[in-house]
């Protein structure tokens, strides 16, 4: 048996996990045990929207390896309410989130919300800069003018860019700010080649793994739920494709996202 085809010893930190999704939670409490078994030691949990905030909340205050993160994603902007960015202001002090997320930018959405969702964006930015606390990114279709925004805000928390698709200039330009970039289920996908390509060839210290569950299914796997506990099949993909030892791999991209998170 090859070092890259060995067997996972090492914990491994889902970066990326809709945790709270009644599909997932159908499934407690044996998904979680099985989680474990699998080496899946820790969650990171984001928020879409405020109305599910308080549900998160609770459900992240059950477990030390749930680490809650609170944010408004812009996908869902028409379920915006004026009164959600103060709310958020005064959940960061109370419910302690470890980060705030899932915010960003959606150009895969009509041109006529792009303001709005920048508006929402550059926010959340302040508020995470003044909390301290980093950011978890979805970008889809503009990552140049993500980018360029955390440059002139400065912002210093840095993060993650979840399910990270954008180029290895990009990626450069994100690291530099602090941000790990998140590898998923779609590295799986033989076809995805140009993915494939550019997470073989990019550092170890930039990258963080992830499932989006129970978004995002694995390849051979389309017909059934995308779970946590898929994360191995990820991090098994990445050592073949880097040529590198499953435990290497494990290792880092675990430091990588404690390191974020300032996890000791």
């Amino acid at each position: 048996m090859s070092q890259a085809q060995g067997v996972q010893r090492e914990a491994i930190f889902d970066s990326h996990c809709h945790w709270d999704h009644p599909k997932l939670q159908a499934l407690q409490p044996e998904l979680w045990q099985h989680c474990q078994q699998q080496g899946v030691a820790d969650l990171l949990v984001p928020a879409t929207v405020a109305e599910h905030w308080p549900q998160l909340i609770s459900l992240c205050q059950q477990n030390p390896h749930w680490h809650l993160t609170l944010g408004l994603h812009p996908y869902f902007l028409s379920q915006y309410q004026a009164a959600d960015l103060s709310l958020l202001e005064q959940l960061v002090a109370q419910a302690q989130p470890i980060a705030i997320g899932e915010i960003g930018l959606d150009w895969h959405l009509p041109a006529d919300t792009w303001e709005q969702q920048e508006v929402l964006f550059l926010a959340q930015l302040k508020l995470a800069q003044a909390a301290q606390l980093p950011v978890v990114l979805h970008v889809r279709k503009c990552h140049d003018r993500v980018i360029k925004l955390l440059r002139q805000v400065r912002f210093a928390q840095g993060g993650f860019v979840h399910a990270y698709s954008g180029n290895e200039q990009q990626a450069h330009a994100y690291h530099s700010q602090g941000f790990k970039l998140g590898v998923g289920g779609s590295i799986t996908y033989t076809r995805a080649t140009k993915t494939r390509r550019l997470f073989a060839a990019l550092p170890l210290a930039y990258l963080v793994l992830e499932t989006d569950a129970p978004d995002m299914p694995m390849a051979h796997q389309e017909d059934r739920l995308n779970r946590p506990d898929d994360l191995p099949k990820v991090l098994h993909v990445m050592s073949e494709l880097r040529e590198e030892d499953v435990a290497t791999i494990a290792q880092q991209t675990t430091a990588n996202v404690r390191s974020v998170l300032r996890l000791t």
